[in-house]
């Protein structure tokens, strides 16, 4: 397979490393929000980024295009095996120096091939999930060696890509997920506005998710746990955040466990800090996460979680501390825990207090940058050495020297 080979300046003698983020499109997600923020706090004097959407770009790939250079649609159809050369012209003419794979699937497989053929010095995957949609398949797999490093967004979700997917421990990051501690803060006054909106009681409790509707989030079982919730407190009111394929049937399912009068399902917003701050308690049902940013979100905004015990989630949610984690699926765990948090409000605040301070010591934004920014500029800088010294026996020795 032939591969371009490149020559390297120092780093240091150059500019920023011009990056290119590679995601399949830029719906509203977590990742996708994620990437987001990312991209704009990166420092342009050591990073440069770009974004590269295969499919459309999304609304956040446009809400992207207002402060980086957005490429869009390189896979034109399915199976469309010309996405190689459309993305090695790409990389090439951009002038690529690092590239980031966000997820498995098309955009992991294609954009690392692209990377390595075009001769990119640096090629990265980031992974957001411990299953589907993020599950790793033999022919990802297949370019594990042509790959300079993987990235976990936390430590259990590392140890995860070394045992399950079987990543080489030596290429594993852990970066963990970042929140921007600024804009999610506790906002009271517009909670309050936002359950005025909605319709809601001032003084009514609220239980609410931020998900993706889809099936892997499990919005089954907060309806589940909402109707249990109800009987007990019929004043209490619940909010979906979030669209996606399982909108119709969970609006179904709602109407089916008679909470469809206080089961709000307000779609996607783009104003998550205020809608957060209507909330008194945070929710999460889903069957597999990593390190969900929803979470992370919710405790800057001092709200307390109670959420299954999947994935990475126990790292940031400290159990009895900042908040609950039950066993998935176990509708009556969630509900008695929501039910102790509406009526116990000194216990809340606690945990609404603890989460915070959680966030700012461990999940800052600012973190999360630093240690993509390390890593693109030491993965380019452990490549320079063997450029200057080439592909000979000489060479060979001279990179062993500079290596001891």
């Amino acid at each position: 397979m032939f591969k371009k080979e490149r020559v390297l300046t120092q780093r240091l003698d150059r500019g920023p490393l011009r990056t290119m983020f590679v995601i399949t499109s830029m719906p509203i997600g977590g990742a996708e929000t994620l990437l987001v923020n990312l991209m704009r706090r990166l420092d342009r004097d050591i990073v440069a980024p770009e974004l590269c959407c295969l499919k459309e770009m999304g609304p956040l790939g446009e809400v992207a295009a207002n402060e980086v250079t957005v490429h869009a649609g390189l896979i034109r159809r399915k199976y469309d095996h010309r996405i190689l050369a459309r993305m090695r012209k790409l990389l090439g003419e951009q002038r690529i120096d690092a590239v980031v794979t966000v997820g498995a699937g098309d955009k992991m497989f294609w954009g690392r091939l692209a990377a390595w053929m075009e001769g990119v010095p640096v090629i990265l995957s980031a992974l957001h999930s411990t299953g589907w949609p993020d599950s790793v398949g033999r022919l990802n797999r297949l370019l594990t060696p042509m790959t300079d490093g993987f990235i976990a967004v936390a430590a259990n979700h590392g140890r995860h890509m070394i045992e399950r997917e079987r990543f080489p421990k030596e290429k594993v990051t852990v970066i963990p997920n970042g929140v921007d501690t600024y804009r999610f803060r506790s906002l009271p006054d517009s909670g309050l506005a936002v359950k005025t909106k909605l319709g809601i009681p001032p003084a009514a409790p609220v239980c609410g998710i931020v998900a993706a509707l889809r099936p892997e989030k499990n919005h089954t079982l907060f309806l589940r746990a909402a109707a249990l919730t109800a009987k007990q407190r019929p004043d209490a009111h619940f909010i979906v955040v979030g669209d996606g394929p399982e909108r119709a049937k969970l609006e179904r399912t709602a109407i089916e466990a008679g909470v469809a009068s206080s089961t709000h399902f307000v779609g996607s917003r783009s104003d998550i800090p205020q809608v957060l701050s209507a909330f008194d308690v945070f929710a999460l049902t889903s069957h597999n996460e990593a390190n969900p940013v929803s979470i992370l979100e919710a405790m800057a905004c001092e709200i307390p979680v109670v959420s299954t015990r999947v994935g990475s989630v126990a790292e940031s949610v400290a159990e009895g501390c900042t908040g609950h984690l039950v066993a998935p699926g176990d509708a009556v765990a969630l509900a008695n825990h929501w039910l102790t948090l509406f009526s116990d409000r000194t216990l809340a605040r606690s945990f609404g207090s603890a989460g915070r301070a959680a966030i700012e010591a461990n999940w800052s934004l600012d973190r999360m940058v630093a240690g993509y920014e390390r890593l693109i500029c030491e993965t380019y800088d452990r490549k320079y050495p063997s450029a200057a010294f080439g592909n000979t026996k000489t060479g060979e020795t001279l990179r062993r020297i500079a290596a001891e």
